[in-house]
């Protein structure tokens, strides 16, 4: 009988009512109708929280704790609200790299509302952390009979329930008939080796508007140590934020990503001031197809390792684990 083991850290899975109630874990799985026999679940009651609340000290110790688990031979499942369900399931990809399935999954209607689709995401989730057909798949987010790579996974609508996709990739597979199908395999790991978080980082997020002068680029000072930037387009920038993006980009590593979230950055498609040349030969870093929410966890992450130090940041090293999720196969 394969093992799982259930972390769950309370969102609208465990939701009772629209108040700040919650379930605990064995209540979130007494309402799953699986044989007995068919899977044996340890269950980690990890957290109780909406996963807005969720902080990087609580996800470095959900990794650290599920790195046990599959040291010790068991598929996992983490269960969480949606809201940051993508960030959640992308950092574990970068920090617990193993064969043995991870999923993530959550729900988008509380169990007391009509069609509560809970206890399905839960189901097919825990038939994809027990398959051997989904080893070496890299962390996955399974919600609506759908499996998605974690690097690809969004949510891109705010009530459906089949609010996740993987823009420019799709699905890995399908859970039919409760079991898991997998159709398409990562080209390579998200990571060749673990990477580390430190909660005490601070990467910054700045998304570029219409008119933008570029005040909040100002408040990137001493107490940030990256910065991602979501521009427009495939990497575009109004011309007067070039300067301070390049004096920042000397200082600390300065992503540039695509506000759009789908697609990849360019890199010499436009040449001219505030495109994406433009920024690159001036120190910026490629996000390649992530989004900026999911740069930012890799940016994180990469600093966590040591790509930073007192000379300065390694630039190169940080280049290529983004260019290494672009498909290119350069990396």
């Amino acid at each position: 009988m394969p093992r799982v083991t259930v972390f769950t850290l309370g969102g609208t899975i465990s939701a009772r009512g629209g108040d700040a109630a919650r379930m605990t874990g064995g209540e979130v799985l007494a309402g799953l109708e699986t044989p007995e026999t068919a899977v044996d679940v340890v269950l980690r009651d990890f957290r109780r929280v909406p996963s807005s609340s969720l902080t990087h000290a609580d996800l470095a110790d959900l990794a650290a704790e599920v790195r046990t688990a599959v040291a010790a031979g068991s598929g996992v499942v983490v269960v969480q609200g949606t809201d940051t369900l993508e960030e959640t399931a992308f950092l574990l990809d970068l920090l617990c790299t193993t064969e043995r399935p991870i999923a993530v999954t959550g729900a988008m209607r509380r169990a007391d509302l009509p069609g509560a689709d809970g206890p399905a995401n839960l189901a097919a989730a825990l038939a994809v952390a027990a398959a051997p057909a989904c080893r070496d798949l890299g962390v996955l987010v399974v919600l609506a009979d759908e499996i998605h790579a974690a690097r690809h996974a969004r949510k891109t609508h705010t009530t459906s329930v089949a609010t996740f996709a993987s823009p420019g990739a799709g699905p890995l597979g399908t859970v039919v008939e409760g079991e898991p199908r997998i159709l398409l395999r990562p080209a390579a790991p998200a990571t060749p080796r673990p990477l580390a978080l430190d909660p005490d980082l601070r990467v910054a997020l700045v998304t570029l508007s219409l008119g933008d002068r570029g005040e909040l680029l100002e408040a990137v000072d001493d107490r940030f140590h990256g910065l991602v930037v979501a521009a427009f387009g495939a990497g575009h920038v109004p011309a007067p934020l070039v300067e301070p993006l390049a004096a920042t980009a000397a200082r600390i590593p300065v992503v540039l990503a695509s506000r759009t979230g789908g697609g990849a950055t360019l890199s010499h498609t436009y040449r001219g001031p505030g495109s994406e040349h433009d920024l690159l030969r001036r120190g910026l870093v490629p996000a390649g197809p992530l989004d900026p929410a999911k740069a930012r966890i890799l940016l994180h992450a990469l600093l966590s390792d040591g790509a930073a130090g007192p000379a300065g940041y390694d630039r190169p090293r940080i280049t290529a684990a983004f260019a290494r999720l672009n498909g290119s196969g350069t990396a």
